[in-house]
């Protein structure tokens, strides 16, 4: 029997994400979640530490599942949430948008009113595909046309599409000095020895398939214009 594409997408969208999870500080006590889906990866952090999340998901199903693990689930848009009131338990001390900006139609404004939300210092984590992968590249030229899959880098509901620098320049148009943009290739033994080896060379960008980045909310108050 063919899989649900709910089932083709549970490893990717219903998965607690230790790797981003690695990057969650362990002094977090006050967490938003952008498109939690069913809330594993907030379930595993409040496992793990003393902290509430709230969770935003526009799907009814996944919001249904987030409401029974995390403390408060807005069934919404995550545009919409950007650009609707502060929430009640806001300043927020960390941001987790793990693959939810690129379905976005407007990320960029979206992840700065985001932003708005936490307090200075607060941690900023993002996860994105990476739309430049060779492997991607490879198959457009082989193909053609551009891809429109179900799931993955070339799922068919992504709207914007970003490589390594463009997401940290999105992270860092939003007011977030950005401290790690790892690389995620999916990986092991002899295949990930030689990536980690090409990494140190120009073809850096198009090897990972997905990059996660990292960075501090800043204190715009003490950053003065240069300009004359």
């Amino acid at each position: 029997m063919a899989l649900t594409l709910r089932a083709r997408r549970a490893h990717g969208y219903e998965s607690p994400r230790p790797d981003i999870q690695a990057h969650v500080p362990d002094s977090a006590r006050n967490a938003l979640e952008l498109g939690c889906s069913t809330g594993a990866l907030g379930a595993a952090i409040k496992a793990r530490q003393p902290a509430s999340v709230v969770g935003v998901e526009i799907d009814k199903e996944y919001s249904r599942a987030a409401r029974a693990r995390l403390d408060r689930v807005v069934l919404m848009d995550a545009e919409a949430f950007a650009a609707g009131e502060m929430p009640p338990e806001a300043p927020f001390d960390c941001l987790i948008a793990a693959d939810v900006l690129e379905h976005l139609a407007d990320p960029w404004t979206t992840l700065t009113r985001t932003v708005a939300m936490l307090e200075t210092g607060a941690t900023v984590i993002v996860s994105l595909p990476n739309a430049v992968n060779w492997k991607g590249l490879l198959r457009i030229a082989r193909e053609g046309r551009w891809p429109a899959d179900d799931e993955g880098v070339f799922d068919r509901t992504h709207l914007r599409w970003f490589g390594p620098e463009d997401a940290a320049d999105l992270v860092r148009a939003a007011g977030v000095d950005v401290r790690t943009v790892e690389p995620l290739y999916w990986l092991e033994g002899v295949r990930f020895r030689v990536v980690k080896l090409l990494a140190r060379t120009r073809l850096a960008p198009l090897l990972p398939f997905q990059v996660i980045v990292v960075g501090t909310k800043a204190d715009r108050r003490f950053i003065h214009s240069t300009a004359p």
